[in-house]
């Protein structure tokens, strides 16, 4: 975890004045690391550059731990971006109804700007319901982890107990 007084005193973050300074940005607990899953695997979907900063952007907006929430949106990178948003497409035009159409990726502007025009709306939808989804799952999974965690843990210091008035 970088150091949050570094990053409140950055002088190119300055500008964000006392939003970098709530607790649950830097903390990690239950609540702000679950809802930094949901924001960082919703933001990690959107087909837009800058993910990074949308991540930071939503942490702050829902006072959750900054540093996951950016960390998180590198789900989607180089590597995994041409997989997920052609199944986000499929995903889109299987509920719109519209006939899957074939392409050829390639990570050029030129195909960007041809390709939008026909897969601009499912691909948005696509990428939209997968990103509910994946903060769905993502932040429900944290939240019953942490809850098995302490339940276990609560678990092992009754036996510890137990096994200290035996002795």
């Amino acid at each position: 975890m970088p150091d949050h007084h570094k990053i409140r005193n950055h002088k190119h973050l300055k500008i964000l004045g006392p939003l970098l300074h709530q607790q649950n940005l830097w903390h990690f607990n239950r609540r702000s690391a679950s809802g930094a899953f949901a924001v960082g695997l919703f933001m990690a979907w959107m087909p837009v550059p800058f993910q990074m900063l949308l991540g930071a952007a939503g942490a702050i907006l829902f006072q959750v731990n900054l540093p996951l929430s950016v960390a998180l949106v590198w789900f989607s990178n180089p590597l995994t971006m041409p997989p997920l948003f052609y199944f986000a497409y499929l995903v889109g035009a299987t509920i719109l109804g519209i006939p899957e159409s074939e392409f050829n990726f390639e990570l050029s502007t030129e195909w960007l700007m041809q390709s939008m025009g026909v897969i601009w709306q499912p691909l948005l939808l696509g990428c939209l319901i997968m990103g509910v989804i994946s903060a769905v799952v993502g932040y429900t999974a944290v939240r019953l982890l942490w809850r098995l965690h302490i339940v276990q843990h609560l678990k092992e210091r009754r036996l510890r107990k137990k096994k200290a008035k035996k002795l």
